[in-house]
C-alpha cells in the first residue's frame, strides 16, 4: 500500500540568497570525507603503517562500497521521515556530528604499529562511511524538493559545487600541511584527522540551521517497498544514464586524487608541492563557476557537460609528460583539468535534481531520497574504486611501502606506475565514461521546463 501526505511544494521563485549560502556549506562536510580519505588514507596505510600497496587500496575500497548497499535505504528511510525539523534535516545534524568523531578516529592510530593497525582503520572507516551515507544522501535530495525552478536549481548548484571546491581547497590543501607540521608519522596524522573533524562540524552546523526555513517536501505516495522503488530508479533512463557517467568519472577522478602524493614525491622529486597541487587544481572552480553556468545558458547543460568531461580528459592525459615538462608547465595544465572538472561536477550536479523533477511528473511520487540514495552510492563506490585502481598500479608496477612514516627511495618502474596512475589510467576513465551520455533525454516534460520566461524573474 502506497502512503500519502501532505506536501509542502517548492516554489519556483529564486530562493534567499542566505539559504543558497547556507545550504552550500554542507559541502565543508562532504568535501572533506570526499577529499581527504582519497588523499592521505592510502600514503597513511603504505608509508606509515607499512601495509602494502595493493592492499591498502583494497582497504580504501571496502568501506566505501558498503554505502552501495546503505544509501538507497537511507533515501528510502529519509523519504519517509517525518519531524517538525522536516524529513531531511535530522540526518544532517546526528549523522554530520557522528561523522566529524568517527573521522577523527580513523587517524587516531591506538594501535601503533601493531598488525591489527590496518583491521582498526578499516573498521573506522566503515563506520565513517556509514555515518556519511546518512548525511549525504538527505543533503543532495533536498535541492529537488527546495525549488521547483530548473534554473533556480542550476544557480543552487553553483553555489554548491564553489563551496564544494573551497572545502576540496581547504581541507585537501591544508591536511597535508597539518600533517607535516606538526611531526609526521602518526602524531601528525592525529592532529590532521582532529582538523578534518573540525571542518565537518561546521559544515553541518551550517547547513542545518540556514535551512530551517527552507521549503521542504515530503511523499505524497511512494512505493511499498525498496525494491519497487528501485524498479522506478530503473525506469528512469535519463537518470540511468546520468549516474553511470558520473560514477565512472568520479573513479577517475580518485583515482588521480588517490596519487596526488606519490605524484609530487616521486615525479616531480618534492614532497612539499603536494598543497600545491591542490590549490593550483582547487583554485580554478573558485573563478571559473559563472563561465561554465554561461556555457550551459548557452549550449545547455548536457552539451556544457560534454565540452566539460572534454577539457578535463584532454588536460589529463596531457600530464603525462610531467617529467620532461618544467614546474609552471605541470601547474598549467593542472589548472586546465581543475577548469574541465569544475564544469563537469557543477552540470553533473544540476542535471540530477532535474531527473528527479522529470520522474515526479512522469509518476506523480515524489522519491527524491531513492534517487539520490542511488546517486550517492554509486559516486561513493567510483570515489572508493580510484584509489583502489591507483593503488593496483601501484602493486602492479613493485611500489615498496614502509612503516618510515615517509616513502623510501622507489624504482624506475614504481615510479612509472605513479605516473601512469596519476594521468593516462584516470584520463581513460574519464573520457570514455561520455559514450554513457549518447542515452539523455528528458523529453519536454514540463517538470524539466521553466514554466516562467526570464524576462519575467528580473
Amino acid at each position: 500500500m502506497t502512503s500519502s501526505v501532505e506536501v509542502m511544494e517548492a516554489p519556483g521563485e529564486a530562493l534567499p540568497t542566505h539559504v543558497r549560502i547556507g545550504y552550500s556549506l554542507g559541502s565543508l562536510t562532504t568535501g572533506a570525507f570526499g577529499t581527504v580519505p582519497g588523499l592521505l588514507l592510502l600514503p597513511y596505510l603504505t608509508d606509515t603503517l607499512g601495509v602494502a600497496a595493493g592492499l591498502a587500496g583494497l582497504l580504501v575500497l571496502l568501506p566505501k562500497a558498503w554505502d552501495v548497499v546503505l544509501n538507497p535505504v537511507v533515501g528510502r528511510l529519509s523519504d519517509r521521515t517525518q519531524t517538525r525539523w522536516g524529513a531531511r534535516r535530522p540526518y544532517l545534524l546526528f549523522a554530520g556530528l557522528a561523522m566529524a568523531a568517527l573521522f577523527a578516529g580513523i587517524f587516531a592510530a591506538p594501535l601503533g604499529f601493531s598488525d591489527l593497525s590496518g583491521l582498526y582503520v578499516v573498521v573506522m572507516f566503515l563506520l565513517t562511511a556509514t555515518a556519511f551515507g546518512f548525511f549525504q544522501v538527505p543533503y543532495v535530495a533536498m535541492p529537488a524538493e527546495m525549488t521547483s525552478s530548473p534554473d533556480e536549481r542550476t544557480r543552487l548548484m553553483t553555489w554548491r559545487v564553489a563551496l564544494l571546491a573551497t572545502s576540496i581547497l581547504v581541507s585537501g590543501a591544508l591536511a597535508p600541511i597539518i600533517r607535516d607540521s606538526t611531526g609526521g608519522g602518526l602524531p601528525g596524522y592525529r592532529w590532521m584527522g582532529m582538523f578534518v573533524a573540525a571542518i565537518m562540524v561546521c559544515g553541518t552546523l551550517f547547513a542545518f540551521f540556514s535551512t530551517a526555513k527552507a521549503p521542504t517536501g515530503v511523499i505524497t505516495a511512494s512505493e511499498p517497498s525498496l525494491r519497487a522503488q528501485l524498479k522506478v530508479v530503473a525506469a528512469n533512463r535519463p537518470f540511468r544514464v546520468l549516474v553511470a557517467c558520473f560514477v565512472v568519472q568520479a573513479t577517475g577522478v580518485a583515482c588521480m586524487l588517490g596519487g596526488v602524493e606519490y605524484f609530487a614525491r616521486h615525479v616531480l622529486g618534492d614532497p612539499g608541492t603536494t598543497t600545491t597541487l591542490f590549490v593550483v587544481v582547487v583554485s580554478p572552480a573558485l573563478v571559473v563557476m559563472p563561465l561554465w553556468r554561461r556555457v550551459g545558458e548557452r549550449l545547455g547543460k548536457l552539451k556544457g557537460y560534454v565540452v566539460a568531461s572534454i577539457t578535463l580528459t584532454v588536460a589529463t592525459l596531457a600530464l603525462v609528460a610531467a617529467p620532461v615538462l618544467p614546474h609552471w608547465a605541470v601547474y598549467a595544465v593542472i589548472a586546465v583539468i581543475g577548469f574541465g572538472y569544475a564544469g563537469q561536477q557543477l552540470f553533473g550536479l544540476a542535471m540530477l535534481p532535474d531527473c528527479i523533477a522529470y520522474d515526479t511528473a512522469r509518476t506523480g511520487k515524489r522519491q527524491a531520497g531513492v534517487f539520490t540514495g542511488v546517486w550517492t552510492a554509486g559516486e561513493t563506490l567510483g570515489l572508493a574504486l580510484g584509489p583502489f585502481i591507483f593503488g593496483v598500479v601501484l602493486q602492479l608496477f613493485g611500489y615498496i611501502s614502509t612503516t618510515a612514516g615517509t616513502a623510501v627511495a622507489q624504482t624506475d618502474s614504481a615510479r612509472t606506475g605513479v605516473l601512469l596512475g596519476f594521468t593516462v589510467v584516470p584520463g581513460l576513465i574519464v573520457g570514455i565514461a561520455l559514450v554513457l551520455l549518447r542515452g539523455y533525454d528528458l523529453g519536454d516534460m514540463p517538470a524539466v521546463t521553466d514554466p516562467e520566461p526570464a524576462a519575467s524573474r528580473r
